[in-house]
């Protein structure tokens, strides 16, 4: 049975228990009260591997866990917009007896787009709505003499806000405010949310992974060798290293000679072991003072995992240094996987104009993909051609062929030059459409 942790003050977590009794037979729920929200990183980080997802009170805990637990970890939590605004907006509506259009609100900064999205589906002006929006590190006594001094200044009628301190503190002023508190149904949505996300990851861990590991130019030792039994010993060390590496991973080795071998295992034991993998890698370069080349392939049946990890493989083989590529059941390619440099993209497209356009300009789908996720990545407003062949491990000539087809095609645009220094003609700047 799966387990998620639900984190909140003592009142949220109450009432997020009531909507979570609905999923008792398939979910242990695990509770984490706080008084302070600034013991939620100390929560995540003492309980991380008691769970297998998080289920956060509000937007605040989340910002502060998702730091700790990284971008793909199981975590969800219940939105302070939509049916929660509107909620207190009617609220506010029928105590004041008039309708809601001089108010305050404050708002975590992630969420000011989707609250001004909110506002206008009621047809709500915003002439009159003064927003104040803050991040995780925020002062709640400077939000609370924004409400108040708009409310001393005769500009508003009533404040919503969805922290608890400052409905506190207003309330002392006898100011109306009014809390936004999440509803049952979103509650009920975020929870089947991150019950999904902890299945799905459940499937995931499970699939049968493969890595082929290749020491390039094994030939050259063979012939260098005098001794076969250098050789053999040298075999032997590169065989326990594996080993080793296998026993991390519960997995099985498959020696297929010539320096080339294979290991059976899961997803879930690869994933969490390829920190080891690398320094197998490190070792293995060391030992035979030759380039180690390896691709992970993951699929639903060991035919398909087989076949991804000789695609990443292949890919590999491309790279200049000692880079570990992975190729997922749905295709997505994942360079230094489990690395601060990760770059995902994908060598396939369903976009048949797009498709057409990299056909007219010679450029492979995987090619552009890989561009567009590195830009991504790197939040590059702009690049020049330079830039992105010291990325992408290219010459600048070939970049330059490739940017120009982009241009040529309509999938990149030059958006200014750049002066490379005393001496040298300008650099075009790019990005793509």
């Amino acid at each position: 049975m799966n387990r998620i942790g639900v984190v909140g003050p003592i009142q949220s977590i109450e009432r997020i228990l009531e909507v979570a009794n609905e999923f008792e037979h398939e979910i242990t729920f695990i509770t984490f009260p706080y008084d302070d929200v600034g013991e939620v990183k100390e929560i995540v980080t003492n309980h991380q591997g008691e769970v297998d997802g998080w289920f956060f009170s509000g937007p605040i805990p989340y910002t502060l866990a998702k730091k700790i637990l990284g971008k793909n970890a199981d975590i969800v939590y219940c939105p302070l917009i939509g049916a929660s605004l509107y909620k207190s907006i009617i609220q506010l509506f029928f105590e004041q007896k008039q309708f809601a259009n001089k108010i305050s609100i404050d708002m975590i900064q992630p969420e000011e787009r989707d609250l001004l999205e909110s506002l206008q589906e009621l047809d709500i002006s915003t002439e009159n709505i003064f927003v104040k929006t803050f991040d995780e590190d925020y002062d709640s006594n400077a939000i609370t003499q924004f409400h108040l001094q708009l409310w001393r200044d005769g500009k508003i009628n009533g404040v919503l806000t969805g922290l608890n301190s400052v409905y506190q503190a207003l309330k002392k002023e006898k100011i109306p405010v009014y809390r936004i508190r999440v509803t049952k149904m979103e509650i009920r949505q975020a929870m089947k949310i991150v019950v999904g996300k902890v299945k799905s990851s459940y499937f995931k861990e499970s699939q049968i992974g493969v890595e082929i590991i290749e020491i390039s130019q094994f030939d050259q030792i063979v012939d260098k060798t005098e001794a076969r039994y250098h050789l053999q010993q040298m075999e032997l060390r590169i065989k326990q290293n594996l080993l080793q590496l296998c026993e991390r991973l519960d997995g099985s080795l498959l020696e297929n000679g010539n320096g080339r071998y294979q290991i059976f295992s899961t997803r879930g034991a690869i994933e969490r072991e390829i920190d080891r993998l690398y320094n197998t890698v490190k070792q293995l370069t060391l030992e035979t003072d030759l380039p180690v080349r390896v691709g992970i392939g993951f699929g639903e049946t060991a035919f398909s995992a087989e076949i991804n990890a000789r695609k990443a493989i292949q890919h590999s083989k491309e790279k200049e240094d000692d880079h570990i590529v992975a190729v997922q059941e749905d295709g997505i390619i994942v360079e230094s996987i489990g690395q601060k440099e990760e770059l995902t993209y994908s060598y396939r497209s369903d976009d048949k104009e797009l498709i057409d356009k990299l056909k007219n300009a010679n450029i492979s789908i995987k090619t552009y993909k890989k561009i567009e996720a590195l830009t991504s990545s790197m939040g590059w407003e702009g690049f020049t051609t330079a830039e992105l062949a010291a990325r992408l491990n290219m010459t600048v000539r070939n970049v330059q062929r490739i940017m120009n087809g982009l241009y040529e095609n309509g999938l990149a645009e030059c958006i200014g030059e750049e002066i490379p220094g005393s001496r040298g003609r300008p650099r075009k700047v790019y990005k793509l459409k």
